[in-house]
């Protein structure tokens, strides 16, 4: 009976064995070779590399979207609101308003900040103002980059995309869509929305800014986004997607603009 057993193990470990075998016969060797060369090459690439990869996203983004001219209103108020920053000499950054009611605005790792006329539409100068000092924290703290390089990161090790050439059109090798889904996907930490919110408060601090200004665009977001409009909810959606604990983060604010003011009467 034992022999008997032993026999039937052997000759389904065998089957089995031969199953695998010829699964890993099918399996396309070189597609998985470079999709682990790409995972490597990825996470080692330069914030040169990245910043060339900003920069390719940002020709795309900018194409797809409708950027107000220097004539609108929304840019001669955006350059308004930027120029109230005096502090920020030591970055390299350029400003545009996208022409759309999305209620969002975002920052590159090549220094792009992109402002959506619907924020502006539903915004105080002076919370607009934060929102941008915020971006402008994700640039300084590097979240941008690393948000930017684990998106490639993913695209890489799917794709099979062994290497970065930072002076290659990359739009033409059809991954920056790809990257620009993984970034819509992808959430910022708590830790680093926290770091972007002080910087926030900080810019508002040393600019003369309403110190209260960062709570008051966050208590804007989490209103529009609990609006029985569901038009307005989506316009809000995207931003709330990679900007979470938005009410959270509001009293956090409050609490260090609390105690500012206090210091300072």
């Amino acid at each position: 009976m034992k022999k008997k057993l032993f026999l039937f193990i052997a000759v389904v470990s065998l089957s089995l064995m031969t199953t695998a075998c010829s699964m890993l016969q099918n399996i396309d060797k070189e597609r998985a070779v470079n999709a682990g060369a790409a995972g490597v090459s990825a996470f080692l690439i330069t914030d040169s590399q990245v910043s060339a990869l900003c920069k390719e996203y940002m020709v795309e983004m900018d194409g797809e979207n409708s950027i107000a001219p220097a004539t609108s209103i929304y840019t001669k108020r955006l350059n308004t609101i930027t120029k109230r920053f005096k502090n920020i000499s030591n970055m390299t950054v350029n400003f545009a308003v996208y022409q759309s009611s999305t209620v969002n605005a975002f920052a590159c790792g090549d220094g792009s900040v992109r402002v959506y006329s619907g924020l502006m539409d539903q915004m105080t100068d002076d919370e607009i103002f934060a929102v941008i000092g915020h971006e402008l924290g994700h640039l300084n703290n590097k979240d941008t980059r690393d948000n930017y390089r684990n998106a490639y990161l993913a695209v890489a090790v799917r794709e099979g995309i062994a290497a970065v050439d930072e002076n290659a059109a990359l739009i033409t090798e059809g991954i920056i869509g790809d990257i620009a889904q993984e970034i819509a996907l992808s959430a910022y930490s708590r830790e680093q929305e926290y770091q972007a919110d002080k910087a926030a408060f900080n810019y508002c601090t040393a600019n003369n800014v309403d110190p209260y200004a960062m709570q008051k665009a966050l208590n804007v977001l989490v209103k529009l986004n609990g609006s029985s409009n569901s038009g307005i909810v989506a316009k809000v959606s995207q931003m709330f997607s990679t900007h979470p604990d938005s009410a959270k983060r509001a009293a956090r604010i409050k609490t260090m603009a609390d105690e500012y003011v206090a210091a300072h009467k």
